[in-house]
């Protein structure tokens, strides 16, 4: 990235001898990812390093009480805490020092709550250090910072510290113990509690997650939210398939380059973990680097939770406003401009909110249909609903218009 970071960065030479240039050797299959994360972000809470951001337009009104050391040893490529409102419980994923917590912090005001999660020591320290003042300015600290795993949200990291202090692990009675104690943890003092979430947000750390741990990463982030909650996730994406020669290279990986999703494959993600509504809320149009010909760039997704259940039919029908002839969403629905398309309940529910509903006319019967006398709806081809069955109940009798129906200025 240019020094006024907002160039385009380019890397032209071989990433073997960029390695030797940064004093980093490739390790190949043997690489530990979790090593050259934590080892890499352990050094950048102490010392900025600049390579690891990516250019963003924070709101500066955010940033006035926020410490100098925090924005400086931040590591983002996105600002995902514009898509927050007040009063929510915000999780803060990858939490670093905790930028992105204290600006959710002033936006959810002190109805709010946040929760940041992160595994570094020295950066939950540096976060941790100013929380005090921080809200003390505020007059209200809502701000909670959580050590544990991003793709394992039930293990409380710090309660399990506090077991080893006392229970070391010399042999493998012990080893299995501690299986069994973290078992308990998980079970009975969860991290994070299911459905407990409003917004789950995360600035740059999803890419950093081992390739396979990354389904348990989604699963956790669909688990811990609420039924109607979002993830607003800023993050680092390919455009191209990236070589096994680029991913198993730690400096790379821990740079927020080579363990990069494919672009299409991050939306994938969510909708593989039950989620709807997935949409690109923030793309970057310039690649932020370029390695081997490969394109890397911030991309910032929202998507919901909330599409589980049964479909029952409620005899309700939406009209897709356009502009395309038709669309299909995730689960097969085709809604064909203009026509009143059956749907059941839950997904004339789902269509009557964001990310939908300006893009639908919902249309309720005449007569409400309880919940004992709905009958299972097949949702698959979606067929036209005829008028006749959602005015159903009401008179027939002719009626025209009148008089009044004309103003001072003429008939409508």
């Amino acid at each position: 990235m240019a020094a006024n970071g907002t160039s385009t960065s380019e890397t032209t030479e071989p990433v073997s001898e960029l390695n030797q240039a940064n004093g980093e050797t490739t390790s190949g299959a043997t690489m530990n990812v979790d090593l050259a994360v934590r080892d890499r972000y352990s050094a950048a809470a102490q010392e900025a390093e600049a390579a690891l951001c990516c250019p963003v337009d924070y709101d500066p009104e955010y940033l006035k009480i926020i410490p100098e050391e925090i924005i400086e040893r931040d590591y983002g490529c996105g600002d995902p805490s514009r898509w927050v409102n007040e009063g929510e419980t915000v999780l803060d994923l990858g939490s670093g020092g905790g930028k992105i917590c204290y600006i959710a912090a002033q936006i959810v005001k002190d109805s709010g709550r946040v929760i940041g999660v992160d595994c570094n020591d020295t950066m939950l320290e540096l976060a941790r250090r100013h929380q005090s003042a921080i809200g003390e300015t505020l007059g209200y600290d809502v701000v909670d910072f959580r050590k544990g795993r991003i793709q394992d949200l039930q293990l409380n990291l710090d309660r399990l510290e506090e077991y080893l202090k006392t229970n070391p692990v010399d042999s493998v009675d012990d080893w299995q113990k501690l299986q069994e104690y973290q078992d308990h943890l998980r079970k009975t003092e969860p991290l994070v509690e299911s459905d407990s979430i409003d917004v789950v947000v995360s600035n740059c750390v999803l890419n950093l997650v081992r390739e396979e741990d990354r389904r348990q990463l989604f699963s956790e982030l669909f688990r811990v939210l609420k039924r109607g909650g979002r993830a607003v996730i800023s993050d680092i994406v390919s455009d191209e398939t990236i070589p096994d020669s680029l991913r198993n290279d730690p400096n790379l990986w821990s740079g927020c380059i080579s363990g990069a999703f494919r672009e299409d494959l991050f939306l994938d993600a969510f909708t593989d973990a039950g989620f709807y509504g997935v949409e690109i809320v923030a793309r970057q149009s310039e690649p932020w680097a370029i390695i081997d010909g490969y394109e890397f760039r911030s991309l910032t997704v929202q998507a919901f939770k909330g599409k589980e259940g049964p479909c029952m039919d409620h005899k309700q029908a939406v009209i897709y406003k356009g502009p395309w002839k038709s669309v299909t969403d995730d689960d097969g629905h085709k809604l064909v401009r203009g026509q009143r398309m059956a749907v059941c309940k839950k997904t004339f529910d789902l269509y009557s909110k964001a990310p939908y509903a300006d893009q639908i006319i919902p249309i309720e019967p005449n007569e409400a249909v309880s919940p004992e006398k709905a009958q299972p709806f097949n949702c698959h081809g979606v067929p036209i609903r005829s008028p006749k069955e959602t005015k159903s109940g009401l008179p027939v009798l002719n009626m025209l218009p009148s008089d009044s129906s004309c103003g001072s200025d003429g008939c409508c």
